[in-house]
């Protein structure tokens, strides 16, 4: 069937689909509160919704917002990616980083000559995933050290965006008390059962992913940091659709 992604505007989503997008949450998260999810939501300036064509059905969505860090004295600028969730059924598709793309090229088109990165916070490793896949340059990674600009540039996200659940020592936004996790079928014992070294990274780098804490990684948004799989993704971004197997 085919899924198709589109960049929506927050104050343009009705609030069936923010229904629609908390049921998706609730179905693949364990204490998912509506009240934490309509704050974290306001928030954001987009959402990437995933539908089935025809249907209409919402399969997945990303929030993403623009946020202007300080950093060793110098302005940067970060596209940040919080909530994002792809059903079950639809994990290998590519509709979310297609449309994702299209809003990353707006971006760096809006902030030509600013230094401008993305930030992606993980509580699980399909989402951390993204980095190696996509990107040649990232941090934390499994064979770098982070060095000493992405260090500088996580702290300032972490200590800006979530002042008291930010850990400078680990790179990790701690969960709140009770906060919201992944189910454990998808979570741990999903990590136990691969061999992906990017995985099995991420596993140590945030021990705590199944309590639902995040890992924060940056990456540099110019289109020379883009992997071969991204460059290919990025010749066909105009096409509308995809077809998921």
């Amino acid at each position: 069937m085919l899924l198709q992604g589109m960049v929506t505007e927050l104050s343009e989503v009705p609030s069936g689909r923010r229904d629609e997008m908390f049921a998706l949450m609730d179905r693949h998260y364990e204490n998912m509160r509506r009240s934490d999810f309509d704050r974290d939501l306001a928030e954001k300036r987009w959402v990437i919704e995933l539908v089935e064509s025809g249907s209409g059905r919402l399969c997945g969505f990303s929030t993403q917002r623009m946020l202007d860090l300080s950093v060793a004295g110098r302005k940067v600028k970060s596209l940040f990616s919080g909530d994002t969730i792809v059903e079950r059924r639809h994990w290998g598709s590519t509709a979310l980083a297609l449309a994702w793309g299209r809003l990353a090229f707006a971006v760096m088109d809006e902030c030509r000559g600013d230094e401008l990165v993305w930030i992606l916070i993980s509580k699980g490793f399909r989402t951390y995933r993204f980095m190696p896949v996509y990107f040649r340059e990232f941090f934390p990674r499994l064979d770098a050290p982070t060095p000493a600009w992405a260090a500088n540039i996580i702290r300032a996200f972490g200590q800006t965006a979530f002042p008291d659940r930010y850990d400078a020592a680990t790179g990790i936004v701690r969960a709140p008390a009770a906060g919201c996790r992944l189910r454990p079928e998808l979570g741990d014992a999903a990590v136990e059962r691969t061999n992906d070294p990017h995985v099995q990274f991420f596993a140590r780098a945030n021990p705590g992913h199944g309590q639902g804490d995040e890992l924060v990684c940056v990456a540099p948004l110019t289109r020379a940091n883009f992997s071969r799989t991204a460059e290919r993704l990025i010749a066909s971004l105009q096409l509308p659709s995809e077809t998921v197997q």
